[in-house]
């Protein structure tokens, strides 16, 4: 396991340091690189939850060793002034803040998680917008979500604040058109829907950027820009001021005092084999999550596979489902039963995914696995509990679903670097078409040829095994991000914090977004 922690912190640094490389180019124009504006942003000391930190991995075109992961957007929740916020800083470090296809996937989920959570949301803008030589249509219709996003969040009562480090080009001028708040730095601050190349490409017209879009301009001729900055340090001081005196509902900070694990979170890497086909128990994961490593378990004879506990994590109240093997139709049965109840006691539900899947086989089917699992899916499905899934190991088949996978849009889904996903091992699905291929030769009357089956077993295996590995699908952005197994605590709590939170919040809604009359 941490061999595989290893390699995320090296993935994880190796984004930083191509943005890093970019300090002397960002120091000449007397600039902050973008984890710089995100560190003067944010309360010294306080807790950051990272979003997406793998996003893009193997998506860039690069081979492994050269990919890097984040899709040049850094996004997470963090406190600024005392008050939880989402923010989103374009790394203008690399490409010049460039918004890809996984880029505007993480801008777009890290809105939903704040809408949904209600929170503020912060833009640290200095992008050169989409790239135009690698434009496809797709991008920049499903890109519109951007902005649909910003003005949900602001008519919701989620105040929208932009800082403008840098240009904010064509579709992205709507990024401060679009916020409550606009901030921009003097001289480097722009904003304009065509930039000069565009405009003399267009209309013939030359016109400088400064006075096409400028920081100044907008602060004195347009009134899109309410506070002009004379530098980033300013800017980021500047919001920091601005979320201060939003007078954000504080009383929301209700957990009580609560007790560590009896047992260290550091076993986690040793308790937990890499080998996802290998079982453990999940009691040993929930002792050293829970609060005094304290649980109470519900039905434990009956569907012993599927686990289902009720304790507290940093003081919140929380149940767990869990898997020690594949889910049978007792368990499944079970499963949804405690479902029911954590939502009669309004109680959030963490799923620790590892599991095969569904029971399959003549005694599962007549004793009504399609009718069981359907039941809790559907009880997930339908659940009016937050939902959080760590995905831990193995997540295949149906069993992704029951077990609220991606799909069934959990309040925040994170994995471990050791979680495989697919509907089914490789193994399992070379050996299905490899039964498939030699009952239909037997059918024509011909000898299967067996040469032939085995290299089609191998192009199978390795076609569902480069898929299923987490650090594949959390760059296809499966995920909310991957997290050290160690910090499996601090991260539910953290979440289930902002879920209390938000609970508790009282928003003002409009029936428009900002208005910029």
């Amino acid at each position: 396991m941490m061999v595989l922690v290893d390699r995320m912190r090296e993935l994880e640094a190796r984004a930083a340091d191509k943005s890093g490389r970019s300090a002397a180019r960002f120091a000449k124009r007397g600039q902050c690189l973008p984890r710089e504006r995100l560190a003067r942003l944010l309360d010294p000391g306080a807790p950051f939850l990272t979003i997406g930190n793998m996003a893009g991995y193997l998506r860039d075109g690069a081979e492994p060793d050269a990919s890097v992961p984040g899709a040049s957007q850094i996004a997470g929740i963090g406190y600024v002034s005392g008050i939880r916020c989402m923010i989103v800083a374009n790394d203008s470090g690399i490409d010049a803040g460039a918004i890809t296809d996984p880029g505007g996937e993480k801008i777009i989920r890290a809105q939903e998680i704040a809408l949904e959570n209600r929170l503020p949301f912060i833009f640290l803008v200095e992008s050169a917008g989409a790239n135009l030589m690698r434009y496809r249509v797709e991008r920049f219709i499903h890109g519109g979500a951007i902005f649909r996003n910003l003005s949900r969040l602001s008519a919701a009562g989620c105040p929208v604040i932009t800082v403008l480090h840098g240009s904010s080009t064509a579709g992205g001028a709507y990024m401060p058109g679009l916020s409550d708040y606009v901030i921009s730095v003097r001289g480097r601050g722009r904003a304009f829907l065509g930039g000069p190349p565009l405009v003399k490409a267009a209309t013939g017209e030359t016109a400088d950027a400064e006075e096409l879009g400028g920081a100044e301009m907008h602060s004195i001729k347009t009134g899109l820009v309410e506070y002009l900055a004379e530098d980033d340090v300013a800017a980021l001081g500047m919001a920091r001021k601005v979320i201060g005196g939003l007078k954000w509902d504080r009383a929301c900070h209700t957990a009580a005092a609560f007790d560590p694990p009896r047992y260290s979170s550091g076993d986690l890497a040793a308790i937990v084999p890499a080998d996802s086909r290998k079982p453990y128990d999940m009691r040993e994961i929930a002792a050293r999550l829970t609060d005094g490593s304290d649980f109470t378990e519900f039905k434990p004879l009956f569907g012993p596979q599927t686990v289902c506990l009720q304790g507290t994590i940093h003081g919140h109240n929380c149940a767990i489902i869990g898997n020690n093997g594949p889910i049978d139709n007792a368990g499944a049965m079970k499963a949804a039963q405690f479902i029911q109840l954590c939502c009669q006691l309004d109680r959030p539900i963490i799923y620790l995914q590892n599991t095969t899947g569904y029971m399959v086989g003549v005694t599962y089917e007549q004793a009504g696995m399609i009718k069981n699992g359907a039941a809790m899916i559907q009880a997930v499905a339908n659940a009016t509990v937050p939902q959080i899934t760590l995905m831990i190991g193995a997540s295949f088949g149906a069993g992704n679903y029951g077990m609220c996978g991606r799909a069934f849009e959990p309040r925040f889904l994170f994995s471990w670097p050791n979680a495989s996903t697919g509907v089914m091992g490789g193994e399992q699905a070379a050996k299905t078409m490899t039964i498939v291929a030699t009952e239909g030769a037997a059918l024509r009357g011909q000898e299967p040829d067996m040469d032939a089956l085995r290299a089609q077993e191998d192009r199978i295996i390795k076609l569902f095994g480069d898929q299923a590995d987490a650090f594949t699908t959390s760059g296809l952005q499966l995920d909310d991000g991957m997290i050290d197994p160690c910090d499996s605590r601090k991260v539910l709590g953290f979440c289930l914090a902002t879920i209390a939170e938000a609970a508790k919040r009282k928003l003002h809604p409009v029936t428009f977004g900002t208005a910029r009359f």
